[in-house]
């Protein structure tokens, strides 16, 4: 399954927003407001829990400076990625795309199919306001 959020527009460079998402604990701020959990765990590593669902834990797999961050999960039954896409559109802005990657079997993809595209969702339209 792959689902990707709009692209965001953010007034700051893509370095800027690179630094903000390779900071772990930034993601609290990127939440929404269902989350009922956020706990750091290491440097790359972060628990979260939104209301009625199991904990997920997130770690950094892969970081290219200044365009691409992977999280993927960590442990748990379920192996799935969450990639940041960064791409420069002038000295201070830059363009934010999510994208969700993860191999379900069809009846689970179907029933976590909206909540992740809206969790995505939600996740990059709070880059601008946190950054």
């Amino acid at each position: 399954m792959n689902l990707e959020s709009p692209k965001i527009n953010v007034d700051k460079s893509s370095q800027d927003v690179f630094n903000f998402l390779t900071d772990i604990k930034n993601f609290k701020t990127l939440m929404p407001e269902n989350i009922s959990k956020f706990e750091v765990l290491d440097e790359d590593k972060f628990l979260f829990a939104l209301k009625g669902m199991p904990e997920i834990v997130l770690k950094k797999k892969e970081v290219i400076p200044p365009s691409k961050i992977v999280l993927g999960a960590a442990g748990g039954k379920i192996d799935f990625s969450l990639i940041a896409t960064i791409r420069e559109t002038s000295d201070a802005s830059s363009e934010v795309k999510l994208d969700f990657t993860g191999d379900f079997n069809p009846m689970m993809a179907m029933m976590i199919k909206s909540p992740i595209s809206k969790f995505i969702e939600t996740l990059a339209t709070n880059i601008p306001h946190a950054i």
